[in-house]
């Protein structure tokens, strides 16, 4: 039995889908992911499919991060008999330059494999790699914004097989709300994730609709939630350019922060020197420090937590930059631990705090808002794993909280796709939230 690899390459919520030409052995014409064989060992098949990327589409290592590895699909039809390694790459591209063996290419979303003449099996194979439920609630590497994109794509692949699965839509609906309630519940820290996904099926499931809809409104969510981060990260981006930034501070990982450092670090930008905390417990920062050195023109610091009263005077830092995994409807928000710390030294030197969050990342109104509250009874009980702080043999507990509150005193603005937000606009969003949330009453 021969074995083969099918790579799927996602890039904001498309994925490539590639019709093989007369020029291949098998399926010719029928859609595929970017495929070939295997020609060592298949328990090395990542080899594999990083060379089909390069000689099929043109993409390198420099293109993809490889998202998930899935178990293997066994293909046994006419065409031959198969075991397909599965694998998710994320690109930073759509640009791809094809080889003799296809005929075209085009970037779709995942469902329409359902529609289309592929090779056998090609959506239970997306189906090793595609988010899911677990996938949302185990992600410890992406920002929330990244995470609720992925909540997204769980949801309207269940609503898809559902969709398939029962022409008259009852049961299937019920299925698909459970996959709703436990997408919506997987990140209680991640006000983006409930939001996205409540909106989702607030609006696309109605007592007559059916799993379509929620597929339909899903789709439009997901396309809709990247240009709002992108416009979120080009306010923030465009208000330290308004102040004139040169030297910017930041820490942990946003995605959102990410877009917008790219854009203050373009050629033709005044920000040449670019601070990075760690970020402990997890040390994100690092991955951060380590892409804005490949990636941009700034000059690139990496220190700690306990270094940031000095760090930010050399260079002397004039503004900070961070992300949010919640705004409070009272303005105050929650962020990695040490986002605190940070905007503690930026306050007393004078410096602004600006957080970057789509309105979608504001917590609804009567969950926790903080008002009366001491600050950090609203940060989730989420804690860091506890042998990055201690390791050893003697009798210590250790602390290590995930997130933290930053007041809404320590921070200047919050950068969304809608400008800076002040408080009675934050309030408003919450209580929008609060409404979407009601869908099962």
């Amino acid at each position: 039995m021969a074995h083969v690899v099918t790579c799927f390459v996602r890039e904001r919520g498309k994925v490539l889908l590639t019709r093989r030409s007369d020029a291949v052995g098998t399926y010719r014409g029928r859609w595929a992911g970017v495929s070939g064989y295997v020609e060592a060992d298949p328990t090395e098949a990542e080899d594999d499919a990083r060379r089909e990327l390069r000689e099929e589409v043109g993409l390198t290592d420099g293109d993809l991060e490889l998202v998930r590895t899935g178990e293997t699909v066994a293909v046994e039809d006419e065409g031959g008999s198969f075991v397909v390694h599965p694998f998710l790459f994320e690109s930073d591209t759509r640009e791809v330059t094809t080889n003799e063996e296809l005929a075209a290419v085009e970037w779709v979303d995942p469902t329409a494999m359902l529609e289309r003449e592929t090779v056998p099996r090609l959506w239970e194979t997306w189906r090793r790699v595609a988010p899911t439920v677990e996938t949302v609630r185990e992600d410890r590497t992406h920002g929330s914004a990244w995470i609720s994109a992925r909540a997204l794509e769980a949801l309207r692949d269940a609503a898809a097989e559902a969709d398939g699965a029962d022409s008259d839509g009852a049961p299937a609906r019920v299925d698909v709300l459970d996959t709703a309630r436990d997408l919506r519940d997987a990140r209680p820290e991640m006000a983006a994730v409930a939001n996205r996904v409540n909106r989702v099926v607030a609006e696309g499931a109605g007592q007559d609709a059916g799993p379509d809809c929620l597929v339909r409104r899903a789709i439009e969510a997901i396309e809709a939630a990247f240009e709002a981060d992108a416009e979120a990260a080009r306010t923030a981006a465009t208000r330290l350019r308004e102040a004139e930034a040169t030297a910017v501070a930041t820490l942990s990982r946003s995605g959102t922060v990410r877009q917008a450092i790219a854009g203050l670090t373009a050629a033709d930008s005044a920000v040449s020197e670019l601070l990075v905390a760690e970020s402990r417990p997890e040390c994100e920062g690092v991955a951060v420090a380590e892409w804005a050195a490949r990636e941009t023109n700034a000059g690139v610091t990496l220190t700690t937590e306990a270094a940031l009263p000095t760090a930010l005077l050399a260079p002397e830092v004039d503004a900070v930059l961070v992300g949010a995994d919640s705004i409070l409807p009272n303005g105050d928000v929650v962020n990695k631990t040490g986002t605190r710390v940070l905007a503690l030294v930026a306050r007393d030197l004078g410096v602004p705090v600006y957080a970057v969050a789509s309105k979608d990342k504001v917590r609804p109104a009567g969950a926790s808002d903080g008002e009366n509250d001491d600050a950090q009874a609203s940060a989730p009980d989420v804690e860091s794993p506890p042998e990055r702080v201690y390791d050893g043999d003697a009798d210590v507990s250790v602390h290590a909280p995930t997130f933290e509150v930053t007041p809404a005193a320590l921070v200047d603005g919050v950068a969304t796709e809608a400008g800076l937000l002040d408080g009675e606009e934050v309030r408003s969003i919450a209580a929008e939230h609060a409404g979407n949330a009601t869908w099962e009453a």
